[in-house]
């Protein structure tokens, strides 16, 4: 058996080696080589099955999904009962070197009702074109560890206009956006053919391409994340993806070191460059629209996007301690917080009602029980534990809880 007594179990994560991830941010936070450049994209701290991070002590590591279900009390009485008996979150760190693929996701109703209908259709779990992984949702808090680049989120009307009025091969599109219609617009694209859509883009490429050699393209103009598009994401045959339609369609957002943003349900959304560490409630159901070679199911992605102009708003962190800042979203499932302690700062937050994953980014801490945890460590704190960590030098640590 796992000594439950000790404040804090040391805890190892995952990595998922995508394409798209960076070559050098995840192997040196984790204090590993990468001579074969091999992508580290995603290192998952949680209890996911395709991916269960390794809980330490005793000498031996043992899955933390399987040491959940031998450790019910670790998840909290309440979260047990809220969330079916089940750690309701994935906790995450991203190195994002290529964009990812153009996304949104359901609400926890939609999730249910698509997961039920999928299962009555008889779609295999892991058939392609399953739109519904499981019945649950898949909200989504962020805050960025480097500079970090995204999509979020449909622009105003007027911004759209003056899109469609300033990007020369767009002029066509005027008239379908001639009642400000959002999802019109949208539609239209979605839809369209793909010789047109080749039509529309090929001249955009031609255009760009000798401003992105002379370096004239800068990461806060869609149009540079356009020619990331046409390097990295050109269809089979030389076609176009017509994600680069919502490069220019979406709010275009940056996000300092120590901000963070929020995605809800039905929010388009995209990630362009940059490290951050990610929270979200444990799901796989994901739309896809555009920026990828996966399925992309049209009116699926049509019927549960939020068409609503978003304002993006961005996380500063509400301090709730000396030490401590809470990233507040509306999710039940997960909580985000930051600490920040310096060399001899103590840390003693109150007992968790839940189970808390807390990784360090930055730094060095000890427990009162001997257990010192460094810059890339992370350690799993069962509810009800109370624990204290000290800061051995200017240290950063994020934390994942249950709100």
């Amino acid at each position: 058996m796992i000594d439950v007594k000790k404040q804090v179990l040391s805890l190892k994560g995952v990595v998922q080696h995508y394409a798209w991830g960076g070559f050098d941010y995840l192997p040196e936070l984790l204090g590993v080589e990468n001579k074969e450049r091999q992508p580290f994209a995603e290192l998952w701290m949680g209890d996911h099955h395709r991916g269960p991070a390794m809980v330490q002590a005793n000498g031996q590591a043992r899955p933390l999904d399987e040491l959940l279900e031998e450790h019910p009390a670790w998840l909290g009485a309440e979260v047990r009962k809220a969330f079916d008996g089940r750690l309701p979150y994935l906790f995450k760190v991203l190195d994002v070197r290529q964009m990812l693929s153009i996304q949104s996701h359901p609400t926890k109703a939609q999730a249910e009702a698509g997961f039920r209908r999928e299962n009555e259709l008889g779609i295999p779990l892991d058939a392609p074109h399953r739109n519904f992984k499981d019945d649950n949702h898949k909200p989504e808090v962020m805050v960025a560890l480097t500079e970090f680049w995204l999509l979020h989120g449909f622009k105003n009307e007027q911004a759209l206009m003056r899109c469609l009025q300033e990007v020369p091969e767009f002029s066509s599109l005027l008239s379908v956006f001639a009642d400000r219609s959002i999802f019109q617009l949208y539609k239209a694209v979605m839809e369209m053919p793909q010789p047109e859509v080749d039509r529309l883009l090929q001249p955009m490429e031609q255009r760009l391409r000798p401003l992105a050699e002379a370096g004239k393209l800068d990461k806060s103009q869609p149009e540079y994340w356009a020619m990331q598009a046409f390097d990295n994401h050109m269809l089979d045959g030389g076609h176009y993806d017509r994600g680069v339609f919502s490069i220019f369609f979406f709010n275009l957002v940056k996000v300092n070191p120590g901000e963070g943003i929020y995605q809800g349900a039905g929010i388009p959304h995209a990630y362009l460059e940059g490290v951050n560490v990610e929270l979200m409630a444990n799901s796989d159901n994901v739309f896809r629209g555009g920026l990828t070679v996966k399925h992309v199911d049209v009116p699926q992605l049509l019927s549960h996007l939020v068409f609503d102009p978003v304002d993006p708003k961005i996380l500063k962190g509400e301090p709730i301690s000396e030490v401590e800042w809470v990233y507040p979203t509306p999710a039940p499932d997960f909580q985000l917080n930051r600490i920040r302690l310096s060399s001899g700062q103590v840390y003693r937050p109150e007992e968790s009602r839940g189970a808390e994953i807390v990784i360090v980014t930055r730094g060095k801490v000890t427990a009162p029980d001997g257990a010192s945890f460094s810059r890339g460590e992370a350690f799993f704190v069962p509810a009800g534990q109370a624990y204290v960590v000290q800061g051995q030098e200017p240290s950063e640590l994020f934390k994942a809880l249950v709100p």
